[in-house]
């Protein structure tokens, strides 16, 4: 009878929950891999470096960008992509994600995962033998980072030693600006109405990179970049009223922008609530790069699922 070998002890997966779960390095190099991957895209080089891979994608909460994006991906690095949301499966009727982590890890080749609550999708990874991506919770997206580098880089060259304004809400997509920070060595200054701080713990984690203020003006003088996002944010409806109150001084328009540089870029993670957060003149202007940096996040993501899953 042949004898079987034993299999070889399996090595841990590579998780991308936040940006700090890569190496500065690491994040460096996806986004000149992504930079590189769009041009190949462009010549319509075919790469597929990902044939017959698939990806699971765990859908709690709406999307357009980040799930054309990533199936985009999929299919033209020559692999699939099964879509599932909480209708779909037995999460919806109560299925712990411990459960479903362990039973995805052994049909597909990673997985990533859009819901509320960040705990929920590190439970998700710490059951997973393969990689996880963080395609959005309410403290983090990641995702959206790299999109926004890659595009500054593109436009503007290395952002190392530059000044990022962030206007508005303290919420996930401005944690994620504040671990870019950290991991791409620019300087961040937010400004947020009183109560709507980032959470205390992740400011701590962007070190001496960033700082926090009151007036706008302040966090737009000489800044490079000038970056915002709605103040709603999906489950946060209830809060409406409240929020345009509140918010109602920290809007994105051409008076503000004037303050910063005169070749500063305007970001936005989209969609975007025009007559809000930023005005129509603005993101439709010269400045604003919105759309370049929406169509970067299929060649970000490209080249984040190749670094993951390409080994």
């Amino acid at each position: 009878m042949r004898q079987f070998k034993p299999a070889a002890k399996s090595i841990p997966p590579r998780h991308f929950l936040t940006l700090l779960d890569l190496t500065a390095g690491e994040l460096q190099g996806i986004v000149r891999r992504a930079i590189e991957l769009k041009a190949l895209h462009r010549l319509g080089q075919a790469y597929e470096p990902l044939k017959n891979r698939v990806l699971g994608m765990v859908f709690e909460k709406s999307s357009t960008r980040t799930r054309v994006a990533f199936e985009s991906a999929m299919i033209q690095m020559g692999g699939g992509a099964i879509f599932l949301s909480p209708t779909d499966t037995q999460l919806g009727r109560g299925e712990p994600v411990e459960d479903t982590a362990r039973v995805l890890s052994r049909m597909v080749d990673g997985i990533i995962v859009r819901t509320f609550e960040q705990q929920k999708l590190e439970r998700f990874a710490a059951c997973s033998s393969i990689p996880v991506i963080n395609a959005l919770t309410d403290a983090h997206h990641p995702c959206q980072l790299l999109a926004d580098i890659q595009t500054f880089i593109e436009k503007r060259g290395d952002l190392s030693g530059r000044t990022v304004a962030w206007i508005g809400d303290g919420n996930n997509v401005c944690h994620s600006y504040i671990h870019a920070a950290r991991q791409f060595r620019f300087d961040l200054r937010i400004a947020c109405p009183a109560g709507y701080e980032p959470s205390a713990n992740v400011l701590a984690e962007g070190r001496s990179q960033v700082a926090v203020v009151r007036d706008p003006t302040q966090a737009v003088r000489d800044a490079d970049l000038v970056a915002t996002d709605v103040w709603i944010s999906m489950g946060q409806e209830e809060e409406h009223a409240e929020r345009l109150h509140r918010f109602a001084a920290y809007q994105v328009d051409q008076k503000l922008m004037a303050l910063a540089k005169a070749d500063a870029l305007f970001m936005h993670c989209l969609p975007a609530h025009r007559g809000e957060e930023v005005s129509a003149e603005v993101i439709e202007g010269p400045q604003s790069v919105v759309w370049d940096e929406a169509e970067n996040r299929l060649h970000a993501q490209k080249s984040l699922l190749e670094f993951l899953l390409a080994r």
